[in-house]
């Protein structure tokens, strides 16, 4: 049995407190759900002197639906994924979230935890007595990348499936210090680096995401593909999430890919996105969006199936989720998670 290393357990009751918590002990940890932090300290991934609990803080707790979408960072997966509201006006999102894990884990996890997920590799997450036996890795007490050795930095991939979906809708996240909040684009939040992957201040805390308006199905055409082994469970492999906002002619006036899994943090295909400004939703049109989506995506030998094949897949799964967006036949195989229809 693997069990939990010792450390200070502190579970504040204001956000204040918390945000003071965090100033006082740089190098704490903070959990909401636990279904990351708890099995990565398990196996030694990561540690922790202290951890500081979101879940008692009533600031950080709910959904809410106005002209927008204010997500508090303390909200339940499972409760995102079946709300009426959500499932109707931003049904992109709820298909996203749906595909994260299973069932009891989205009844635990938080859209917080979710958004900031530790990154993931195939060298790095493997048991204690496998680390060791090849010297550990860059990520964790090791001095090289397994995944490329001449790379200075860590090559581990995002592995959230709510973040690129997200990005694509044009999410804000606040973060509140003890010295005052700020509210940045979600993509804004992320940085190219596999340890070093959220780019916030260690006394930093996420503690809305704000979706809005403009992003629901009233004005967006949107979608999301997840690929992986297996039907549940397991986390992507490479993912892809498409917003596009047109005009009365059907002529796309905004577009917004972000595709996971092939970075160390979600990547804009922008080069795909501006293509499509301009242009009607043909099949001519987006296929050629979704081979320009291929430019900036870099899968590597870090997770599962080869990565020349994910390559060929990031034309694949854009071009599906182009499709879909657009009202056109797929024409190919649907991942297995479904997506999400409204009522």
């Amino acid at each position: 049995m693997l069990r939990l290393p010792a450390f200070r357990f502190l579970q504040p009751k204001t956000l204040g407190e918390a945000a003071a918590m965090l100033a006082g002990e740089p190098e704490a940890r903070l959990v909401a759900g636990g279904t990351d932090l708890w099995p990565n300290l398990k196996r030694r991934h990561q540690k922790a002197q202290t951890v500081v609990s979101l879940m008692r803080l009533p600031e950080l707790r709910g959904l809410h639906v106005n002209g927008g979408l204010r997500l508090g960072a303390t909200a339940l997966l499972a409760d995102i994924e079946t709300d009426t509201q959500v499932r109707a006006r931003w049904p992109s999102l709820a298909t996203a979230i749906a595909s994260i894990s299973s069932p009891p884990l989205r009844n635990m996890g938080t859209i917080g935890g979710n958004v900031c997920v530790d990154t993931r590799c195939t060298y790095y997450n493997q048991t204690e007595d496998w680390r060791r036996s090849i010297g550990y890795c860059l990520k964790a007490e090791g001095s090289t990348c397994w995944v490329a050795t001449s790379s200075p930095t860590c090559l581990a991939h995002t592995a959230s499936d709510s973040a690129p979906m997200l990005c694509a809708l044009g999410a804000q996240a606040r973060l509140v210090a003890p010295d005052g909040e700020r509210e940045i684009p979600l993509e804004q939040l992320y940085q190219d680096d596999g340890i070093q992957y959220l780019a916030k201040r260690s006394d930093e805390i996420l503690t809305d995401l704000l979706v809005p308006g403009e992003a629901d199905a009233a004005h967006c055409r949107s979608a999301f593909w997840k690929l992986r082994r297996r039907g549940t469970i397991d986390f992507a492999v490479l993912s892809a999430a498409v917003a596009l906002w047109t005009d009365p002619s059907g002529e796309v006036t905004r577009a917004r890919i972000y595709l996971g899994a092939v970075g160390s943090q979600p990547v804009a295909a922008t080069d795909a996105a501006q293509f499509l400004i301009g242009k009607p939703l043909t099949a001519e049109t987006l296929a050629e969006a979704a081979r320009l989506a291929r430019k900036p995506a870099y899968p590597m030998d870090n997770t599962d199936f080869q990565a020349q094949w994910r390559g060929t897949m990031v034309v694949q799964y854009t071009e599906a989720a182009l499709r879909e967006a657009a009202g056109l036949p797929v024409e190919r195989l649907a991942p297995r998670h479904l997506p999400v229809v409204a009522g």
